[in-house]
């Protein structure tokens, strides 16, 4: 009797000390794919996520970001969607995720992968030199107008994208007609706009943020509904929230962009909810929002079946946007 109260005494106790049922973490290095050209808006945050995550210790294994630019960004696209299964390797987005697909009849669909969530909206700005002498978007096209068809030059990342699909845009509000120079990232964009290569841009802020506040670069307009909120001086006069709507300017053309985090396809929910809480730590740092107001971004987030439902409707603006300029793969 004494001997089976023992036994069962050591069996509960062996019960007490055993671990519960860890949730599942990453158990190898994770790459962190950008389908875009280093120096860019995707890239610049998918390096501040990587350097949040190593400051916070948010992540027991590492994270590795790796640029994957060919194709307008579907190799990176078609790398991920190889990899069904692999919790190991995850892919910042842009709208290149809707407009790569369209403009090159690549095999790939946004669906083709696993959303995990919408980190923010980006804002898009139309950008001159700061030497030229328009000091508003009115004045800046008018004077692209008057210059006659393909007389100057705009700057963009890549080709039948985000830039150039907004430029058409502009053309088609102002009656203008630029030459389109595609280049790899945001940040040859603006290299280019300095040295007087190109005559403007419409970059992300973050993108050139550096150049403005430097003297380099001047802002007219923002493609956006409203005024960016945000009234922190960045240059010595200039707050986001100074910068005009392109509406305000007399240029009827609006466009926000994505940034958002997928996975591979065949993930299972927890593994997804894994990213889904690691984003969302990543976020409520100060590093991010100060990242946040320095890149003067729509703070809108979110996951799940909310965020599904906003990429279909995306995508099917982006059909209608890109149908409209001609760039529709055939």
């Amino acid at each position: 009797m004494i001997k089976t109260a023992a036994a069962a005494t050591a069996v509960a106790a062996t019960f007490a000390v055993a671990p519960a049922h860890a949730a599942w973490e990453p158990t190898k290095p994770v790459e962190f794919v950008v389908p875009a050209g280093t120096g860019g808006g995707a890239d610049q945050m998918a390096r501040l996520i990587q350097g949040i995550i190593v400051k916070n210790k948010l992540m027991k294994e590492s994270l590795v970001v790796v640029n994957k630019s060919g194709g307008a960004g579907a190799e990176g696209f078609l790398d991920v969607k190889g990899h069904k299964g692999d919790p190991h390797k995850i892919i910042i987005t842009l709208s290149n995720l809707f407009t790569t697909p369209l403009a090159t009849g690549v095999p790939f669909n946004w669906r083709d992968m696993t959303p995990v969530s919408m980190m923010a909206l980006d804002q898009f700005v139309l950008w001159v030199n700061n030497e030229n002498p328009a000091k508003n978007a009115k004045d800046y096209l008018a004077a692209v107008k008057a210059a006659g068809p393909s007389k100057m030059k705009m700057g963009g990342t890549g080709s039948k994208q985000e830039d150039q699909i907004l430029t058409v845009g502009i053309e088609k509000a102002t009656g203008t007609k630029f030459i389109y120079i595609p280049f790899k990232g945001g940040g040859d964009v603006a290299v280019q706009l300095v040295g007087k290569h190109v005559d403007s841009s419409v970059n992300n802020p973050i993108e050139a943020v550096a150049q403005w506040r430097a003297g380099q670069l001047r802002a007219l307009c923002v493609f956006d509904e409203q005024r960016m909120p945000y009234k922190t001086k960045v240059t010595d006069k200039e707050s986001w929230n100074d910068i005009p709507t392109c509406k305000e300017s007399g240029v009827p053309t609006d466009y926000t962009m994505l940034r958002g985090v997928f996975m591979a396809p065949g993930v299972t929910p927890e593994q997804q909810q894994y990213y889904v809480n690691l984003l969302k730590k990543v976020r409520e740092t100060p590093e991010w929002k100060e990242y946040m107001e320095k890149g003067a971004f729509n703070q809108t987030t979110m996951s799940g079946e909310q965020f599904v439902k906003w990429l279909g409707t995306a995508e099917q603006n982006h059909r209608e946007l890109m149908k409209a300029a001609g760039f529709i793969a055939q």
